[in-house]
């Protein structure tokens, strides 16, 4: 009778690796030609294999957040989703690694798979792209032939939004939303802005005069509320790109005697947890940031464990939250 000595002998390899390939060791980082080659020298002599327990593989993660920790505080949103990321990995009993913007192929060849969250630029792309390793982006879509992706339904969200402040009354709606300048010098539009104009055209409401840009952090929604103000072209009703600069709109009105919502309406997104206790409690959208952050990592495991080599889109929806922060009118 055959034994796994023999098998080592015929193939030049050690007794253990056969052990492992025949055991199917997903943890082995063995060349598949070798693999194959064992299997064969053991059909030829007739080996049987001994059933042994299937090893669950430890997965290594990686993870590459475009934002920095202050930024992050500054915009929960993104801080929400890397929590429920990193939770999740821990709970499985995965390693964790943080990933760097300049890693290589070479760098992450130890790494599984790598799920990004945030902004990227197209040079960032490219180099994932260059990773050789199944990769998950949260909130973007860069690539669906390369990549897994989970997106916001930002057309529902932004529509049904805008139905709300519509049936309050409201014909007078204006936006202050984000345009990120990337450190590549690439301007990265919200693509909620396009949804907003383009839905307010089809009913004749829109006015470009109550259309501000910045970025996404609690002074830019201050100084735009300002700005707007000081034109003399304020809505009734203004959607503020997420709660962070909400909370800034909510100073700048404060600061103008303005009352919310008697004198203006505001309306947020994301619904961060401090949403609630503002004054008035923020009506705002809810994205499942958990969810976004916990389903990431199936979806790598999905690819790893499983297999596939499809690559998929998921879309995930948002609910309006409403609170205090609209008046009918």
């Amino acid at each position: 009778m055959a034994t796994i000595k023999d098998i080592a002998a015929r193939a030049g390899v050690s007794i253990a690796t056969v052990s492992r390939v025949l055991n199917h060791d997903e943890t082995l980082n063995a060349q598949e030609e070798t693999k194959k080659r064992i299997f064969e020298i053991a059909d030829e002599l007739e080996y049987e294999v001994k059933i042994q327990k299937k090893r669950k593989k430890k997965l290594k993660i990686g993870v590459l957040y475009s934002y920095s920790p202050e930024e992050e505080l500054e915009d929960p949103y993104y801080l929400c989703i890397r929590l429920a990321i990193e939770k999740k990995l821990k709970d499985k009993g995965y390693a964790r690694y943080r990933v760097k913007q300049e890693d290589t192929a070479e760098s992450l060849a130890g790494v599984d798979g790598i799920i990004c969250t945030g902004t990227f630029s197209t040079s960032m792309v490219k180099r994932a792209r260059s990773w050789n390793c199944p990769v998950v982006f949260i909130d973007a879509n860069p690539d669906p032939v390369q990549f897994d992706a989970i997106v916001v339904n930002y057309d529902q969200a932004v529509k049904e939004l805008l139905d709300y402040l519509i049936a309050c009354g409201h014909k007078r709606i204006g936006m202050i939303g984000g345009d990120e300048l990337l450190d590549s010098g690439e301007l990265v539009q919200d693509p909620r802005a396009r949804i907003f104009r383009e839905y307010l055209e089809e009913k004749g409401l829109y006015h470009p005069e109550y259309m501000k840009y910045g970025d996404y952090k609690p002074n830019n929604g201050y100084e735009l509320f300002k700005e707007m103000y000081r034109s003399g072209n304020m809505p009734t009703a203004l959607f503020v790109g997420n709660d962070s600069m909400a909370s800034g709109s909510y100073k700048a009105a404060y600061e103008l005697e303005l009352d919310i919502p008697d004198d203006i309406s505001i309306v947020g997104f994301n619904d961060i947890p401090a949403a609630r206790y503002m004054i008035p409690p923020l009506t705002t959208v809810r994205l499942p940031m958990e969810f976004m952050g916990e389903y990431a990592v199936h979806m790598l495991e999905e690819r790893i464990c499983q297999g596939r080599n499809v690559c998929l889109r998921v879309t995930v929806p948002a609910s309006l939250h409403i609170r205090d922060s609209v008046k009918k009118i």
